[in-house]
C-alpha cells in the first residue's frame, strides 16, 4: 500500500498538460488551483512567479504555502452544496486536475477572466477499465469538458484519450481562453 503525498512529503510532478500551457499565463496573472490537494500546480505556478488561490477542503498538505504573501489559501469543501467560495473572483488561470464535481462546472468556467485560461485534465468514461476511479460520477463523457468551456471559452486544445504514462488512464483535457469583451462601437 502506497503513502500519500501529503503523508510521505512528496509532491506529484507537474501535469504535462499544464506545463504545456503554462507558458501562455502571464507571470502576473493570478492562478486559482481548483481542489488543489498537495498544491503540485498551486506550487508550479508560484515558483514562475504567479500569485495563487489554493482552494481545497483540507489545507493541511499545502500550508506551508500560508507565510508566502503571494499565495492565498482557501478551505472550502466544494461538493458540500454551499455556493461558491469565490464568485466575485475571476483569475488570468483556472487550473483542475483529476477532480470532477460536475455542479460547479459553470463557477469554474465563470471564474476566468476575460483573456485568462482554463488548463484542465480529468478521468474519462473508460478509465474504470484501468482502476480509480470507477464511479461514472467521476468520469466525463465523450467531449463533456468541450460542452462544459463553450460558448463562454475559446478552446485551443482539447484532447479525449488512454495515456500509459504516468499510468494506464481514460483522460479529458482542455486549454481554453475567455477572449476579451468586443468593445461597442459608440
Amino acid at each position: 500500500m502506497s503513502k500519500s503525498p501529503a503523508k510521505t512529503g512528496t509532491i506529484p510532478a507537474v501535469s504535462g498538460w499544464v506545463a504545456r500551457f503554462a507558458e501562455m499565463v502571464p507571470k502576473e496573472a493570478e492562478v486559482l488551483d481548483v481542489a488543489c490537494g498537495t498544491g503540485r500546480h498551486g506550487r508550479f505556478f508560484r515558483g514562475r512567479g504567479n500569485p495563487i488561490v489554493m482552494l481545497d477542503r483540507n489545507i493541511a498538505p499545502i500550508a506551508d504555502m500560508a507565510a508566502d504573501p503571494g499565495v492565498q489559501l482557501v478551505a472550502f469543501d466544494l461538493e458540500a452544496g454551499r455556493p461558491w467560495p469565490l464568485a466575485d473572483r475571476q483569475f488570468g488561470c483556472v487550473v483542475v486536475t483529476n477532480y470532477l464535481h460536475r455542479p460547479i462546472m459553470r463557477d469554474i468556467v465563470s471564474a476566468v477572466a476575460p483573456g485568462g485560461m482554463l488548463i484542465y485534465e480529468t478521468f474519462a468514461r473508460g478509465n474504470e477499465a484501468f482502476g480509480r476511479p470507477r464511479n461514472p460520477d467521476f468520469l466525463l463523457h465523450s467531449e463533456e469538458l468541450l460542452i462544459f468551456c463553450r460558448p463562454e471559452l475559446r478552446v485551443i486544445a482539447f484532447e479525449d484519450l488512454t495515456v500509459t504514462v504516468p499510468q494506464p488512464a481514460c483522460i479529458q483535457r482542455i486549454a481554453a481562453i475567455r477572449n476579451f469583451p468586443e468593445i461597442a462601437d459608440i
